[in-house]
């Protein structure tokens, strides 16, 4: 006898549960580009110290956010019934975030008043509080994460196959893009007075390294929770037969 897949009766789901595992990702995304944009910043001692300030502590706060988004995409990978309230507790912890940046900026006199930048966060606090809504009780998320997780691995498996995906996956994005940098460079006949090709080689370099240490983390993530289940749904399957 086929088994049934129970799912939690309710409102049905209208698909825009998968809306916060985008922005997730975009997310991520821009914390990546904020990774690259600060990275050449540090060691400018011109800055004021509340500039630094300002720099080392967006640098720690992408990095919270791109290993914190890891565990998150495994949930959402795993259809896990955790996702939801996971996901709305790191987007409440992003808002904050944003809120004390701004406020940072603004209340600092040594950063001038920008609407542009101000636009921007407040757009992205009202996306964040629209995920927030979408994944609400009774909204319908229930439908799609569904799964109690009976044989999901544990947090220290994930947190070490995220951190051994993005090792890999950024020496081989920094290969790639060095590579890929010089080649471009010399099919361009792009000028290498005062090293210009190089450092342009090694930007793409870096960009690579980003781009393939967050794609390595998230395969790292998907693959090991995709082998944990197997096992579970092979006996699950011979027990319904």
């Amino acid at each position: 006898m086929a088994s049934i897949n129970q799912r939690p009766a309710g409102r049905p789901d209208s698909g825009l549960s998968f809306i916060p595992v985008a922005w997730l990702i975009i997310v991520m995304g821009l914390s990546a580009y904020g990774l690259i944009s600060s990275w050449r910043l540090i060691g400018d001692f011109n800055l004021p110290e509340s500039v630094f300030f300002l720099i080392y502590g967006g640098l720690a706060g992408g990095l919270v956010t791109i290993l914190w988004g890891l565990y998150l995409l495994g949930l959402a990978f795993n259809r896990s019934a955790r996702f939801p309230r996971h996901f709305t507790i790191w987007q409440v912890a992003i808002i904050l975030w944003l809120v004390v940046r701004q406020a940072y900026t603004l209340l600092v006199p040594d950063f001038v008043f920008s609407a542009e930048a101000l636009g921007f966060t407040l757009a992205e606090i009202a996306i964040g509080l629209l995920c927030i809504y979408l994944l609400r009780r009774g909204a319908g998320a229930e439908a799609v994460y569904a799964n109690p997780e009976t044989e999901r691995p544990p947090l220290l498996v994930s947190l070490v196959a995220a951190l051994l995906g993005i090792i890999l996956g950024g020496a081989i994005g920094a290969g790639a893009g060095f590579l890929a940098g010089s080649l471009i460079a010399d099919a361009t006949h792009m000028s290498c007075f005062e090293g210009a090709c190089g450092f342009f080689a090694a930007f793409v370099g870096l960009a690579g390294l980003i781009v393939g240490a967050i794609a390595g983390g998230i395969f790292a993530i998907w693959r090991v929770n995709r082998r944990k289940q197997a096992p579970s749904a092979k006996s699950n399957s011979g027990k319904n037969a």
